[in-house]
């Protein structure tokens, strides 16, 4: 006879067996039986062999329990069959001979939940799909009693728990993992844990009034419409995690990784919502994973082969929510930096928001991924494992914190919170558990959603010794002796990053490190790296911005940004594609605003100017602000295409962010985190306007670098492929004063291009080398107006324009504005 667990709980010394909460109609029969003792798990249990009982509710037994000699014993209550179906008759086992009275206590009640509760498995965590049912496994070791507890939807929106599973301490516990198997169990259920235990800020926080989000949940459900508050304007209502379902695929109609060499990828960063939440974008789907879908065309043919998603693993952009008068609306968190769920998509950015209980948007993010890579495409992922939505150790507590905030977290020892994030907390990021649940999550994203790879926000966290740094902790040894080390000393070989680097199902993920922390960790270019991760040029960042606007005593360091940084780089044995350059990024100012603004006018944040970066290198051209002078905007509009030209050119990967390739303003706003409006969204009625020209320059740019060789190079230029020069050639000027560099580099496609960059104020006539046979031609200039600045084939007048420069060119000559740039293309002589 085949017995399995229904319900299970602990007795207290009575004298009797007793009965939890189970009401009948008419007396007990007890047909059998006998009871035999065993011993498990160190607990002595007494296994109830077979007995009918019937019952007039759906109810299940919680528990029995035994005295014997003023001891305390548990009990498992084996089930044989259960059918609600057929006058609600549940075969059961029993023990003959002792007392049975009415007890009183909570019962376990499924009402069609699900069918039966079995012991579980330790493994692996989260809710997992297994056999019939779904098994459900955590970990916790501050817990001393854990409850498993299901929602239905309905009731979730009613901040009410549908059923409550008290977990057993022994049976349903390994190690510190408690575990429990649920079969056939109903669809469109959500789960949480309620958990027990010390509530000390100097032990752990296990506050059992909350009911926790599992770290492992695969869609997390609480508001369904973004922005909208929810019951009694609640902006934290309950959250719960998706039970998973076997009728759950998805037709990646035989979707692969496009598996893009690093060297030859362009990258836009980019937020799904703003993209196409303006009404100009005019999608089906405004906001979303599937709006992003229909836009996906046009990012093709800006010339983009991967798209950066700043983030979208659950988060709450109610966050700060509050009235800021200076807007006449709310503050959001728009950004998204502050993750609740890191397996969780964010349910607000899919069309279906909760529906299905989280599954629709997953497989709209799916769906955006497997698009994107039709169109050869690469889907990377901006993840912020540096720190949580839950705050410093007076914060609030919904998923992490109330699990094992010891763990997750760098705390000192009275409790307090480290916070190299700036953020309240710091993602206690290597420690043993907590390393492997982030390579677990990696894991998910790239296998079960197919995405082909990560930018680590603050990545130098990632880098530091985790609360109780040793050997013992991180590798099992107990030989201590010079190991240990003050919680967050930033380590040369990190566990977790060598973790990733080496983990087998990893390989050939891209890999891109935010290489500083706000603890002033600084590791650009000594990022721990492994041969595999890139950074986020942030050095390029400050050169090329300083350089291109007249800064003396950077011509040299300009000269090595071009090169793909190899002061940087070659060093550690890495190559150009290990730099991600860019100019411009979602946070600081955007490209139109860092050739308009001196200082950063974040007066909108509602913070009275006193947030975001005041240092910002930027140059207002002259004149500050929007409304200037004729001349300023010319120049404005040279440096913006100097800008765009000196990331095309570089060594490395170039990356743009969304809205600079038309000149996106924000009005001098350096750190827009919270603005979910016209401040942060796309505007696509400019790009089809475009009456400055420079979206057509973008375009023709970024995608002149896809069709060149020399540009994306596998490894640093010698002299063979690259010569310096100055205003005459083979001369450069490498001296503080000089504002001027040029180089001539080899392509295999377009025999030899002529590059230079005029940062003076003075307008200048270079001097351009000799090339027999050959002859120099006009591509790009920034110092004319569109079309003139990029003479494609499309240009009617092209060979006009040309024949304009041909006594210049006959003279092995030409002029170069102040603050412009040129590309001349070698072409045999006719």
């Amino acid at each position: 006879m085949e017995h399995r667990l229904l319900g299970l709980g602990w007795g207290y010394p009575a004298g009797t067996l007793k009965e939890f909460g189970v009401s009948c109609g008419r007396n007990r029969m007890w047909k059998s039986a006998k009871a035999q003792r065993q011993m498990f798990g160190g607990t002595q249990m007494v296994r109830l062999e077979w007995a009918a009982v019937d019952l007039c509710s759906r109810s299940a037994w919680r528990s029995v329990t035994q005295n014997r000699q003023s001891r305390l014993f548990s009990f498992v209550l084996l089930i044989r069959q259960v059918d609600w179906s057929g006058g609600k008759r549940c075969h059961a086992v029993g023990t003959e001979g002792l007392d049975v009275k009415e007890g009183v206590g909570a019962i376990i009640e499924h009402g069609g939940l699900f069918g039966e509760a079995l012991r579980g498995s330790p493994l692996p965590f989260g809710a997992t799909l297994k056999d019939v049912g779904v098994n459900f496994a955590m970990h916790s070791s501050a817990a001393t009693s854990v409850s498993l507890c299901l929602f239905t939807l309905s009731d979730l929106e009613k901040g009410k728990i549908t059923r409550e599973i008290p977990l057993h301490a022994v049976y349903n516990r390994t190690g510190d993992v408690w575990h429990i198997f649920l079969t056939n169990i109903q669809d469109d259920i959500l789960y949480g844990y309620r958990i027990n235990g010390c509530t000390s800020h100097q032990e752990h926080i296990c506050d059992s009034q909350c009911i926790l989000v599992d770290p492992y949940a695969k869609a997390v459900i609480s508001r369904g419409v973004y922005g909208i508050l929810g019951p009694g304007s609640d902006c934290w209502p309950q959250m719960a995690g998706m039970v998973p379902v076997f009728e759950d695929e998805f037709d990646w109609e035989g979707d692969m990784h496009p598996h893009l060499q690093h060297k030859d990828l362009i990258i836009y960063e980019m937020h799904v919502r703003g993209f196409t939440r303006h009404k100009s974008s005019k999608v089906s789907h405004p906001g979303t994973y599937l709006g992003l879908v229909e836009k996906l065309s046009y990012l093709k043919e800006l010339g983009i082969n991967a798209i950066e998603l700043m983030p979208c693993h659950e988060f709450n952009e109610l966050e700060y929510h509050s009235y800021n008068s200076v807007m006449g609306d709310y503050k959001m968190n728009f950004w998204g930096y502050s993750t609740i769920n890191f397996f969780s998509p964010m349910t607000r950015y899919a069309a279906s928001g909760i529906q299905d209980c989280g599954r629709g948007a997953i497989k709209e993010f799916k769906t955006l991924v497997r698009e994107a890579h039709k169109l050869g495409i690469e889907v990377l992922m901006d993840v912020v494992f540096n720190h949580t939505a839950e705050g410093n150790e007076m914060g609030k507590t919904f998923s992490f914190r109330g699990f094992d905030d010891s763990m997750f977290y760098m705390r000192a020892p009275k409790g307090e919170f480290y916070n190299y994030s700036g953020c309240g907390n710091t993602f206690n990021c290597n420690h043993p558990i907590v390393r492997n649940f982030i390579v677990d999550c990696l894991r998910y994203w790239v296998t079960e959603m197919h995405v082909d790879g990560f930018r680590f926000d603050l990545a130098s966290i990632m880098t530091r010794a985790s609360s109780l740094w040793d050997k013992a902790n991180v590798f099992g040894t107990a030989d201590l002796e010079g190991d240990m080390l003050t919680t967050g000393t930033p380590l040369s070989e990190p566990p977790l990053i060598d973790m990733i680097s080496n983990d087998p199902v990893l390989q050939g993920i891209k890999f891109i490190a935010e290489a500083w922390d706000t603890g002033g960790l600084y590791q650009v270019g000594r990022f721990p790296h492994w041969g595999v991760w890139s950074e986020w040029n942030g050095q390029y960042r400050d050169t090329v911005r300083q350089f291109l606007k007249g800064t003396d005593g950077l011509a040299g360091t300009f000269a090595q940004c071009l090169c793909g940084s190899p002061h940087l780089y070659q060093g550690g044995g890495r190559k150009p594609w290990h730099s991600v350059n860019f100019v411009a990024a979602h946070d600081g100012f955007c490209l139109a605003d860092l050739v308009s603004y001196n200082q950063k006018y974040n007066i909108a944040n509602g913070e009275g100017n006193k947030d975001g970066e005041n240092y910002n290198n930027s140059w207002n051209c002259g004149e500050e602000g929007a409304v200037v002078r004729l001349p300023v905007q010319w120049l404005r509009q040279r440096q913006l295409r100097n800008f765009i030209a000196a990331l095309v050119v570089s060594q490395g990967v170039p990356m743009i962010t969304m809205g600079d390739e038309y000149a996106h303003t924000k009005g001098g706003n350096n750190n827009s985190y919270c603005h979910d409006n016209y401040i942060n969204y796309f505007m696509w009625d400019k790009t089809e306007a475009d009456s400055t020209g420079f979206y057509r320059f973008c375009r023709l740019m970024l995608n002149f670098r896809r069709r060149c060789e020399a540009f994306g190079l596998g490894d640093f230029p010698n002299a063979e492929r690259l010569q310096w020069h100055g205003f005459v050639p083979n001369t450069p000027n490498w001296s503080e004063t000089s504002r001027f560099v040029a180089f001539t580099i080899v392509d295999a496609n377009f025999k030899e291009f002529y590059i230079a960059f005029n940062a003076s104020h003075l307008a200048v006539m270079v001097t351009l080398p000799i090339r027999q046979g050959c002859r120099w031609h006009p591509l790009v200039d920034t110092g004319k107006v569109s079309p003139y600045d990029f003479l494609s084939e499309d240009v009617s007048d092209r060979t006009i324009a040309s024949a304009q420069y041909g006594h210049f060119f006959n003279s092995n000559i030409y002029p170069m504005l102040s603050y412009s740039c040129i590309i001349l293309a070698l072409e045999d002589e006719k």
